[in-house]
């Protein structure tokens, strides 16, 4: 039997394989008018491939919270009734495949208002399109311009803009919620003390660090239902640490832990575990497999279920790292965009039961 295939049950909703589709932002939403950040057809063929391709696990890219909260002007949505009815009809095909349907909800912070990646990424004016960025403090993500620092009352706007957003996927028919907590976003940059130097109570010690990102946590909870789980995705680290010669201080493995017995004692159900993103130029060790460690650290010191990502690209790695216990699943990301196929070929290279669509049980055979 293969443990990758074994199915996982969080709190009532079961999983039917080990083997997730971690949040990709596309940039393909319009970016503009009444269908801003709405999904488009490319979004639909994009997320229900990797469905029919059986994959037990599918969350929808970064989905703003509030029109600010966008990474780029083409990034999805979730402030409205328009983006909620087009969700609700990507949700209700993932499902209908047999996969369950997630959704991430995040806020850009300080690195919105920018291009998309093929475009150079760089950070866009408001005089060309572009809006105010936020963040913890008025200091930038490397050259981009300088954020306005949100206030205490501004805060609280984002932490219920994040419950509402919920209220909206939930509406859409997702059965699961990640609220992003990484990669140099809103969140991220408040548990950081390299991006984080407020002086008030989100600010300085770990625990006001840690105050934004909790209170969003707990109000996605509040209104998720209580059968259903909700994930937080977190950057164990920013890579400063271990590269002391830098002299910068950054958030740590060690931090993470100690954010997810927070998290788990609020109800949080699972850490989706990468890595970096707060600072530009952060030196990275990047190979197979290279944050699994981080994911691995997190599930023995809390018992907490833990996905792992990061070049994990091979059926019978992804096996390994499951059966050796150092994560409960394992979220693909550039693999599934080269191969939407992967569970189901990972299924017959392990050979377990595959989940082909019956319209396609006439191409599946010994060769399938």
């Amino acid at each position: 039997m293969s443990v990758l295939f074994e199915p996982i049950k969080l709190r009532e909703l079961t999983v039917p394989n080990r083997i997730w589709m971690a949040p990709m932002c596309m940039y393909s939403a319009a970016a503009e008018g009444p269908e801003t950040g709405v999904v488009t057809d490319f979004h639909f063929t994009h997320l229900t491939s990797r469905a029919a391709g059986g994959t037990g696990l599918i969350l929808v890219e970064a989905t703003a919270v509030a029109p600010e909260g966008r990474i780029s002007a083409q990034d999805l949505g979730l402030w409205n009734e328009r983006q909620q009815q087009g969700l609700a009809r990507v949700a209700a095909a993932i499902k209908s495949y047999g996969t369950v349907a997630g959704i991430q909800l995040a806020h850009a912070g300080r690195k919105a208002s920018s291009a998309s990646p093929w475009v150079g990424g760089r950070a866009i004016p408001e005089g060309e399109g572009g809006w105010r960025a936020v963040g913890p403090t008025s200091e930038p993500f490397g050259d981009f311009p300088d954020p306005d620092a949100l206030t205490v009352e501004q805060i609280g706007e984002v932490v219920r803009a994040f419950a509402a957003a919920a209220e909206r996927a939930l509406a859409a028919g997702f059965q699961v919620v990640e609220v992003h907590g990484a990669h140099g976003y809103l969140t991220h940059s408040f548990l950081s003390p390299n991006s984080n130097h407020r002086t008030d109570e989100y600010g300085g010690s770990f625990e006001n660090r840690a105050r934004f990102a909790l209170e969003v946590a707990a109000a996605v909870r509040a209104v998720w239902p209580a059968e259903l789980p909700v994930f937080f995705r977190t950057s164990a680290t920013d890579w400063l640490t271990e590269n002391p010669e830098d002299g910068r201080e950054g958030w740590t493995g060690e931090d993470t832990v100690k954010l997810a017995k927070e998290l788990q004692a609020i109800g949080i159900d699972l850490l989706d575990v990468s890595t970096g993103g707060l600072v530009p130029g952060a030196r990275i060790p990047v190979g197979p497999g290279y944050q699994v460690p981080f994911a691995e650290q997190v599930r023995e010191a809390t018992g907490l279920p833990v996905g792992a990502v990061g070049l994990i690209t091979e059926p019978a790695q992804a096996e390994q790292i499951i059966a050796e216990g150092r994560a409960d699943v394992v979220l693909l990301g550039r693999e599934l965009l080269r191969n939407p196929y992967f569970a189901q070929h990972a299924a017959r290279e392990l050979q377990a039961e595959r989940r082909w669509p019956s319209q396609y049980a006439g191409a599946v055979g010994t060769r399938g």
